[in-house]
């Protein structure tokens, strides 16, 4: 890539607009060459192996002697809505329960609420699911008095004072939802290596009535199965923690992965991978079991909530500045703190190179430039970033038994190309975004953690300008001004212009009804889950009730993210 870029620049000589264009663009490729690395191992790997996770994570082949590990489900919540957070709960315990596994777990709600009337509802409805559930596995629930750490005070709390009774802890967050065969595979996985800190298992969207989100997990979910293998292979015990949908031992948790305060004082906001890091420094192993089978999350309803989420986690990621030459740290986790922080840090990047490429086109210095290389150079660089995804689509057009859950190969190729115009819309959006709050930050600009909105929703015309006018402007003046240089100019950055330029239709349309219907009707980027709710019942045998369009349950046989 590097020579090709050369290739492009070099005639004519260089010029400061194309000295700078050289510099972000180097820049950008340790995250490009990750990418087609873990996916192209990751896609090896699923192809030659049947059951490429169990590599990772081996099972015990039979039931251990001795007492049996007992493991609490935490749930962390913080002005949740209730009856969205207890159905899937009460599915994993009845599966928990009908396995005759249910005396070694208890359910804990660990709630950061503060509003007093959340307060309220939330103990009203923990108290009446606890009651209906009388008998079965134990149903516990406290709240702190402060919010100190956040989520990961809350956590360390909760295993300084509740978890005493317990070996283990199944973490989930409030739109998560684990099937019981998932957990027992965890759970066994824990029991098989006692060296083992923590397992994080991948985790796939819930089916989703509205685009946005269906388009979105179907690309994520593709991506991440073959992201996750190949990463595994060559991180093996220096794995990733994602905060949710894992298991971990207290034990080690509790005495390495306490987080202190920032040098300013602050806490620590994504602070999953930085658990993740103390606890390889400390000599525990920390893995990724890349299965998605029965591991679910709820994902952003619309684009402002996913545009608003980066903030956040750009906010988090970007802490890690403080820590990444902390003494005491393994060269893995020194490496996955600085990847986090790449994954925002590309976004500026990218957006630098669009304006440096406008103002070398302005000043007549790209006369000289081979259109046919560019355009290579364009391609190669999507296929790139795009390696994980493309992989993932790759392994089940290659393994017809992998796409059949999906509809077949002709529903994962109708699928993959909603999902990639989606994403040539959508993602250079999201780096204008990631750019922008990264510029708030470095003028001092603090959003705070907010609660997040899980709802379905429609986004009115006038919101979707108010908040994505500087996209559009961005957009409309690149374009604007590659129009008065070439045309071929102007066609060449369109992949990168479009989405801005349709930034504000493209949130409207994704969270309309009308068009969600339409994708859900002809069945355009259905999960495996979303369709096994369609098949009638009979068909599912005595396996758990699937989930519903509009995110119910996950069945209990294996699937993966």
């Amino acid at each position: 890539m590097l020579a090709l870029l050369w290739r492009v620049l070099a005639p004519g000589g260089w010029t400061g607009w194309e000295v700078a264009i050289a510099a972000l663009y180097v820049g950008t490729l340790p995250w490009t060459a990750i990418c087609v690395a873990n996916s192209l191992i990751g896609l090896v790997l699923l192809l030659a192996k049947a059951d490429a996770p169990a590599f990772l994570v081996p099972q015990v082949a039979a039931v251990p002697a001795g007492p049996r590990l007992r493991t609490a489900i935490a749930v962390c919540i913080r002005n949740e809505a209730m009856e969205t957070v207890l159905p899937p709960l009460a599915r994993l315990l009845d599966g928990l329960e009908a396995a005759g596994e249910g005396g070694r777990f208890t359910l804990w709600f660990l709630s950061d609420t503060r509003d007093p009337e959340h307060a309220a509802e939330e103990d009203a409805a923990i108290a009446a699911f606890a009651a209906q559930r009388a008998g079965g596995i134990s149903i516990r629930h406290r709240r702190r008095a402060g919010n100190a750490g956040f989520k990961a005070g809350n956590v360390m709390d909760f295993m300084d004072h509740h978890a005493g009774d317990h070996d283990l802890a199944l973490m989930l967050d409030a739109d998560s939802e684990m099937s019981a065969a998932a957990v027992l595979r965890l759970v066994r996985g824990m029991e098989a290596d006692p060296r083992l800190a923590l397992i994080q298992q991948l985790i796939v969207g819930r089916p989703a009535p509205r685009a946005f989100p269906r388009l979105f997990q179907y690309g994520m979910r593709a991506g991440m199965r073959a992201w996750a293998t190949g990463q595994g292979w060559w991180q093996l015990d220096d794995g990733p923690y994602w905060g949710h949908n894992a298991i971990l031992r207290i034990a080690p948790f509790r005495e390495h992965a306490r987080l202190a305060p920032l040098p300013d004082g602050s806490a620590i906001l994504s602070h999953d991978q930085v658990e993740a890091v103390r606890l390889h420094a400390a000599g525990w192993r920390v893995r990724c079991l890349p299965a998605e089978e029965g591991s679910l999350e709820g994902n952003p309803p619309a684009l402002p909530e996913f545009l608003a989420r980066d903030v956040r986690w750009g906010a988090g990621n970007m802490q890690y500045r403080h820590l990444v030459f902390r003494p005491g740290l393994r060269p893995m986790g020194r490496w996955q703190l600085a990847q986090a922080m790449l994954l925002f840090l590309c976004a500026p990047l990218w957006v630098g190179m669009l304006l440096a490429a406008v103002g070398n086109g302005l000043t007549g210095g790209g006369a000289a430039t081979p259109m046919g290389a560019l355009a290579a150079l364009l391609a190669l660089t999507w296929l790139g970033n795009a390696a994980p995804k493309l992989c993932g689509f790759a392994e089940l057009l290659l393994r017809p038994d992998r796409a059949a859950p999906y509809g077949g190969c002709a529903a994962v190729l109708r699928g993959a190309a909603a999902e990639i115009l989606f994403s040539l819309l959508m993602e250079p959006v999201s780096l204008v975004n990631k750019s922008i709050a990264l510029g708030r930050l470095a003028l001092g600009a603090r959003d705070g953690w907010a609660p997040q909105n899980r709802e379905d929703r429609g986004v009115a015309w006038a919101d979707a300008a108010r908040l994505l006018w500087p996209h559009t402007l961005l957009g409309l003046g690149c374009a604007a001004a590659l129009a008065g240089v070439s045309l071929s100019s102007l066609l060449l950055a369109l992949p990168f212009l479009a989405g801005p330029v349709l930034a504000v239709p493209l949130c409207v349309w994704t969270a309309a009804p009308g068009f969600s219907d339409w994708l859900r009707r002809h069945r355009i980027a259905a999960t495996p889950e979303e369709l096994a709710a369609l098949r009638p019942a009979t068909a599912l045998g005595t396996a758990q009730a699937p989930m519903a369009p509009g995110g119910a349950g996950a069945q209990d046989a294996p699937h993966h993210v």
